[in-house]
């Protein structure tokens, strides 16, 4: 039974190369053209598989289905927390994971820094679009249309000297974002507080969350905080490794 599976698993990478004819999946197999038909017909019946008319096969719309529904089901603060931890006692300063729910970038998850001071985040809350590090990194992945006439209808509050003044300022901060695949927020919404966070993204490469780290100027300096980077970004392709599947970039300069 398990030679079957084995054998029937393989066809679909083999259809993901492009149709193929019955002689062809029985000859990459190794298998004779009977045994080929019936784990071909068996994977059509649970819609894998689909037979077009030139009696070539190709992959099934239940497949695509399938690792749709798989993808929208894993759940990246789940994947995402152990990695946080790590990376909180690595550093010892605040980590925040977040989403982007329109309208709104949403805080889902926080590791607590080991010192006194804390942050006063709280999962569940909207961050500051205008201003935090993760807003900017998951606002700066929308298509450019969208990413203008979200810039265009925010308010800009001054929350200090620091803060975005305007849209755009805000979109040219934006654009320097999508480039350098990173992003900061020095004193911008709290004059004490400074930020540095890292994109996670999906099997399509898409920013499907943002993650940060996050200390006041009286622990690290700007700089000794954006010393961390290197290791924020590790953070966040080993993260989107196991939330995608794909192989993590682990060099960061």
């Amino acid at each position: 039974m398990s030679q079957t599976v084995d054998r029937a698993l393989s066809v679909l990478p083999l259809l993901a190369e492009g149709p193929a004819d019955l002689g062809r999946v029985a000859d990459r197999l190794g298998v004779h053209k009977s045994t080929a038909l019936r784990l071909l017909r068996t994977l059509h019946e649970h819609g894998l598989v689909y037979r077009q008319s030139d009696h070539r096969y190709r992959l099934g719309a239940r497949l695509f289905a399938l690792a749709q529904e798989a993808m929208e089901n894993l759940d990246v603060r789940e994947i995402a927390h152990p990695h946080l931890v790590r990376l909180n006692e690595q550093c010892g300063h605040t980590v925040h994971l977040a989403v982007y729910d329109d309208p709104e970038v949403l805080y889902i998850d926080k590791v607590d820094s080991r010192y006194p001071v804390r942050m006063y985040s709280r999962i569940g809350r909207p961050v500051a679009l205008t201003v935090a590090a993760v807003a900017k990194l998951l606002l700066a992945d929308l298509p450019e249309p969208e990413r203008r006439a979200v810039a265009e209808k925010l308010d800009y509050p001054s929350y200090t000297s620091r803060s975005t003044p305007n849209a755009d300022a805000y979109l040219q901060e934006l654009a320097k974002v999508r480039e350098q695949g990173w992003a900061t927020d020095l004193g911008g919404h709290e004059e004490s507080i400074n930020c540095v966070a890292a994109p996670i993204r999906g099997a399509e490469g898409r920013v499907a969350a943002a993650m940060s780290v996050s200390a006041p100027n009286v622990v690290v300096t700007a700089d000794e905080l954006l010393a961390l980077l290197p290791l924020v970004r590790r953070t966040a392709d080993a993260i989107s490794a196991e939330y995608s599947g794909r192989t993590p970039v682990t060099e960061h300069p």
